[in-house]
């Protein structure tokens, strides 16, 4: 058992965190980071698999990213566009076939004037109430008591147009049933990636991959941090009280290590809180809050095949379909890879089908759903992998926290607020690149800030009472 003394003790080795550790160190604080997991990355994680390079998790850069691509850059990597050349399919609410080329689905005039309409609706309603405070706007009750279903069909009729628009929030994003979250939960999300039509276009919020993947984002800060890195330590305990001198004593008890600290950072999903006693209990607000945050369900499907097929056919790769077991398909295809990969999403209620299969029948079932799109030759894979995040002990859902019916504009507020020593940061909690790497990186750097700016107050104070009591002394 280790016995460290910190400055500050982080839980939680995933990109927030170790930026977290990362900056605090430059401040010139020393720093633990406990990961319950034996690899640092949280939701990213590049493996290989049968010999073929996979991004498990999280693996997308866009152009309003700004911090992770300033992160990139400060770590020497480099990145490579998605392919995208050629023609995108579009499977129909009729179940047929259509190649198209450019930003709109292949659907009727009046089905596309309907998707326009509520983009355009949504688009405003992003620019108008924002990622950073959703909840304190005047709409923030209304929008956040309604679903984003019924919210969908209140501003329109047409149910081809609703599901289309839907998929880019439910299926593509919170990955949850489109009844299971309200319209200000879904404004939250477009007001985060700069607005909602950025969702709707995969050439933007799908740009660009990290060679040689994500995960090194966090393992080549977790180098720099060398030995302040601990593997295979899940906190189980968090104990705190007052110092006297306008502090805290901290002590965080893991699996592998006792951390004597000042503060704590609290770097995973909200959902994982509970898996750790705190002493004292939580407040009665952070307990109620926590019980509303959860996270959704989806299968990344990778498909790795001989050669890129569907290229030699014209076709980008890209696929959509609102009705379709895989709602979504894209080129996966690595730097500098002569072999072709696909990535597929099933989602929500659509992965909870299919997890009811065995596992050679959902394999068929989600070929077959591909192959609707891009043919019989992706029927048959030289490497097939499910990364099912829903079963990993320490994450248990894809692909982030977002609140229940109701819960943004009840709890939203005090989400961020640290309970005495305790910080709360994750992509989970973010305003700009919610949900994303970006959005984890941004939460670091902010909450290690704050923490700089609390140690700095917290130390005038310590001098201030050492004073008064050195006064008390000789009088």
């Amino acid at each position: 058992m280790l016995n460290l003394d910190r400055d500050v003790v982080i839980v939680g080795a995933g990109p927030s965190g170790l930026t977290a550790a990362r900056e605090l160190k430059k401040a010139g604080l020393s720093v633990a980071v406990l990961e319950a997991r034996d690899r640092v990355g949280g939701r990213t994680w590049t493996d290989t698999i049968d010999g073929a390079m996979l991004e498990i998790g999280g693996q997308w850069v866009s152009p309003d990213q700004t911090v992770l691509l300033e992160l990139l850059d400060e770590l020497g990597l480099k990145t490579y566009p998605r392919y995208r050349e050629g023609e995108s399919v579009y499977v129909g609410a009729d179940g047929r076939k259509t190649r198209y080329t450019g930003d709109s689905f292949p659907v009727s005039e009046a089905t596309g004037a309907e998707m326009d309409k509520l983009i355009g609706i949504l688009d405003g309603l992003a620019a108008e109430i924002g990622a950073t405070e959703p909840w304190a706007h005047p709409k923030a009750r209304e929008l956040d008591t309604i679903s984003f279903h019924h919210w969908l069909r209140a501003n329109s009729a047409d149910e081809e147009a609703c599901n289309n628009i839907g998929l880019f929030i439910a299926g593509g994003m919170l990955t949850k049933p489109a009844h299971a979250f309200s319209a200000l939960q879904a404004v939250l999300m477009a007001a985060s990636a700069g607005s909602f039509s950025h969702l709707t276009d995969e050439d933007f919020i799908l740009d660009k991959r990290v060679i040689g993947g994500m995960q090194q984002v966090s393992l080549l800060q977790a180098a720099e941090l060398g030995a302040d890195v601990v593997l295979n330590s899940p906190v189980r305990t968090i104990h705190w009280e007052d110092a006297g001198d306008g502090g805290h004593r901290v002590s965080v008890v893991s699996e592998r290590a006792t951390v004597n600290a000042r503060f704590v950072i609290m770097a995973v999903p909200p959902n994982l809180y509970s898996r750790v006693t705190f002493d004292p209990p939580l407040p009665r607000r952070q307990h109620q809050m926590h019980q509303h945050q959860s996270l959704g369900l989806v299968i990344k499907v990778h498909a790795v095949y001989s050669t890129p097929f569907w290229r030699e056919d014209g076709l980008s790769g890209t696929g959509f379909g609102a009705g379709s077991l895989v709602q979504e398909v894209y080129d996966n295809t690595n730097h500098g890879d002569s072999r072709g990969t696909l990535v597929g999403f099933v989602s929500d209620e659509k992965a909870d089908a299919v997890f009811e299969l065995d596992a050679e029948d959902r394999r068929r079932a989600i070929l077959e759903s591909i192959a609707g799109f891009l043919g019989d030759k992706a029927l048959e894979p030289e490497v097939y992998y499910e990364s099912d995040w829903g079963s990993e002990e320490w994450t248990r859902g894809a692909y982030a926290a977002s609140y229940d019916l109701g819960g943004l504009h009840r709890y939203g507020k005090d989400q961020h607020t640290p309970v005495g020593p305790i910080y709360w940061c994750s992509s989970d909690l973010a305003a700009e690149g919610y949900q994303h790497v970006d959005g984890a990186v941004r939460m670091g750097q902010r909450t290690a800030a704050s923490i700089v700016d609390a140690a700095g107050v917290a130390a005038k104070a310590g001098a201030a009472h050492a004073a008064n009591e050195a006064v008390a002394a000789v009088g």
